[in-house]
């Protein structure tokens, strides 16, 4: 390999009390083959300061970017995709951090089996420190399917990423070349893994999943989506369309419990839509009727299907829940 085999990349936003925490766990355990890119995206704040105090006292090197103008998440990370270089990329949230060892366990699974797609799990962080260390209760985890394996069944992919609904990008560390094509994250929009991972996802041949926690998650009260707009709701619900029927292509005859995951994650996102529309007062932008459509066309069935595929799971409870969207 004449390139890095990993390039960790790192979104920068008004961050400036988080950024020492988070580069000071990556820059503890790199090894030479690590390249490290940040991007600031117009920060208000001294983030892009500290960056680069951060660039010129470390003795590994980090390359800072700066967009002239703010252009969000997505961009930023589209940003830091055309000027990585590493055979993987890894996207780190600039407020939140790395566990030790976990670039040398990475390294390890990459060395042993050379897997398109990796995924972790995580421990939750609040703003100031580390919610319930070493209890069980702060371990989540990020895919519902066999740890150490690896494997290239695509509907078990597809089953266990739904069965827990942890879509973000920090958790997933993919081969490079997975982004190449038109694979992006989509602009001016919230919610952009839920478009993202699962596209991503589909285009691995080979995945491995790990139930160890390599990252700490910072829980934020400012954060981009502690609240809410009528933008981030519609985002939210536009974020679970296509998703099924591009992953019928790799699996036409998807089994039962498969798709009975994808529909309670649907489900879940719609409840969601409802309780904070409800919360900020305001009406969807369509009438019930064409929500209840959207739901029916993105999980691709009707009401008769999704209670059958509740009660053949034999998950009666959340079906009581599901009926409050679809009644």
């Amino acid at each position: 390999m004449n390139g890095p085999w990993l390039s960790i990349l790192i979104p920068v936003y008004n961050v400036n009390k988080y950024l020492g925490d988070c580069f000071q766990s990556i820059l503890s355990q790199v090894d030479s083959g690590v390249e490290i890119i940040a991007l600031d995206d117009c920060s208000t704040d001294d983030s892009l300061q500290q960056l680069r105090r951060i660039a010129e006292n470390s003795e590994h090197p980090v390359l800072v970017l700066q967009h002239e103008q703010n252009r969000g998440l997505s961009a930023a990370r589209n940003t830091l995709l055309r000027h990585a270089n590493g055979e993987y990329v890894w996207f780190i949230d600039s407020d939140d951090a790395l566990n030790d060892g976990a670039i040398a366990s990475l390294r390890e699974v990459v060395r042993q089996h050379a897997p398109d797609l990796v995924m972790c799990d995580y421990e939750l962080w609040d703003a100031d420190r580390l919610l319930a260390r070493g209890k069980k209760s702060n371990h989540i985890r990020s895919f519902g399917g066999r740890a150490n394996v690896l494997q290239a069944d695509a509907e078990l992919l597809f089953s266990g990423l739904y069965q827990c609904g942890k879509l973000h990008a920090w958790s997933k560390i993919s081969k490079r070349h997975l982004w190449e094509g038109n694979l992006q994250f989509p602009e001016g929009k919230y919610f952009e893994d839920m478009v993202t991972t699962p596209r991503l996802a589909f285009k691995a041949k080979t995945f491995y999943y790990l139930n160890v926690a390599w990252v700490r998650y910072r829980k934020r009260n400012d954060s981009i989506l502690a609240t809410f707009t009528p933008q981030k709701i519609e985002d939210m619900l536009s974020g679970v369309e296509g998703v099924l029927s591009l992953w019928q292509q790799k699996s036409p005859s998807m089994r039962i419990k498969t798709r009975y995951y994808f529909i309670r994650y649907c489900i879940k996102i719609y409840l969601s839509a409802l309780k904070e529309s409800q919360r900020i007062n305001i009406k969807f932008k369509v009438n019930s009727s064409e929500t209840r459509n959207r739901l029916f066309h993105a999980i691709g069935m009707g009401r008769k299907g999704l209670v059958k595929h509740y009660l053949l799971s034999g998950d009666v409870f959340r079906l009581i829940k599901a009926l409050k969207v679809i009644s």
